[in-house]
């Protein structure tokens, strides 16, 4: 297990907050955060791991200890990590993982805790899980949407679905059946592949047989790029969609001439040059990508890495206000911290602009998302 640590510079520690002078001699926050830098998903939590270097060493005059661990994308080790930093870190906050099923486990251990969880990948915020624990990433909802009126305007009338075997493609089939159905699509065959898996040839087979106007992928990281692959060396010809956990460049990479002209819903941090000005996700989309690919290179950029760098956008805004009434390592603080979730509105950051409730725990709407295609092997909005 690989562990990391970012520790705020002590120098600070005679810095006062003009509104309470006490609070900022407090002990560091601590944040642990739990994503995948190895196996199958680590296309995600590599650049959420990157994101890192990035954001605040310290807010409200309070530097920020963060602790990071590897989970490997497995559930088991996801919650040991969690539990860690439950009793060996005593940490204030709790952030990952970086795909579904690792962040309902940490969700799991945060809410028996009581400790804030910023979740990093889409997962279901059920009612137990629901008062300790947010979303960074698009509600399938939202992000199916863009994709199932793109299928409408083209005239798609039945769709092959092709996805994991486990909560993440559950999500995204059920949203289909919630959403398309109701639309007049029909879905004429449903194949799932498990996220280590190199082949899909039985199930893309299945899918070119029954001829469906498009394909629906819902898979996420490298891993989507395989049915991606197969359906076109296999001659399919008709549209294929990608959900938000394929957008990135190593989607591309491993795709080459196939990923020509996939749909892909992605949020707006893959593109904010093509944002209005007045779009509140412009600003932190160009400094994270500038600061991204001036490290990594050109087009390097990433939406998972605006998963991790968004949730301290949210901190800058909340921890300030939890400061006010309580100290870091206090049960007192972990409560302001998931009030002011509830308090503070319009929060930007790079992927959408957070107005958490009670009862969404995503808190984002329409601004959150855009459609990209690929065209000469670069992203592109797609009309």
């Amino acid at each position: 297990m690989k562990r990391f640590y970012m520790t705020a510079a002590i120098a600070a520690a005679t810095l006062t907050l003009p509104a309470l002078p006490a609070l900022a001699q407090t002990a560091d926050i601590t944040i642990g955060i739990s994503v995948t830098t190895t196996g199958p998903a680590a296309a995600l939590g590599i650049p959420e791991r990157n994101a890192l270097e990035f954001v605040p060493k310290e807010i409200g005059g309070v530097p920020l200890k963060v602790i990071v661990l590897d989970d490997g994308g497995d559930p088991t080790t996801a919650t040991t990590n969690a539990r860690r930093f439950v009793t060996e870190s005593k940490a204030d906050i709790i952030m990952g993982s970086s795909t579904t099923p690792p962040s309902i486990a940490i969700s799991n251990v945060a809410n028996e805790a009581g400790i804030p969880h910023f979740g990093l990948a889409p997962f279901p915020i059920t009612p137990e899980r629901a008062k300790w624990s947010v979303s960074m990433p698009q509600p399938i909802p939202i992000m199916g949407k863009v994709l199932y009126q793109h299928m409408k305007a083209h005239n798609v009338k039945t769709v092959g679905y092709i996805g994991y075997s486990d909560s993440y493609g559950d999500l995204w089939f059920n949203d289909f059946k919630a959403q398309a159905v109701p639309m007049g699509m029909t879905m004429v065959d449903e194949e799932r592949f498990a996220r280590p898996d190199t082949s899909v040839t039985g199930q893309v087979l299945k899918l070119v047989a029954a001829n469906p106007d498009a394909i629906l992928v819902g898979a996420s990281g490298t891993a989507a790029a395989l049915p991606q692959t197969e359906l076109r060396e296999r001659g399919y010809k008709g549209l294929i969609y990608q959900t938000h956990g394929a957008a990135s460049m190593d989607f591309i990479r491993i795709a080459g001439k196939a990923a020509e002209g996939v749909l892909m819903a992605s949020g707006p941090v893959m593109d904010p040059e093509d944002q209005p000005d007045s779009a509140l996700t412009k600003k932190p989309g160009l400094a994270l990508n500038a600061a991204y690919e001036a490290k990594y290179g050109p087009h390097s950029r990433s939406q998972f890495a605006g998963h991790s760098y968004d949730a301290f956008e949210v901190l800058k805004r909340i921890i300030p206000t939890a400061l006010k009434t309580a100290k870091p390592g206090t049960p007192e603080f972990r409560e302001a911290i998931r009030q002011a979730w509830l308090t503070e509105r319009d929060i930007a950051a790079s992927q959408g602009v957070y107005n958490f409730t009670e009862k969404d725990r995503y808190g984002l709407d329409d601004r959150s998302r855009i459609l990209l295609t690929v065209k000469d092997g670069k992203y592109t909005l797609a009309k």
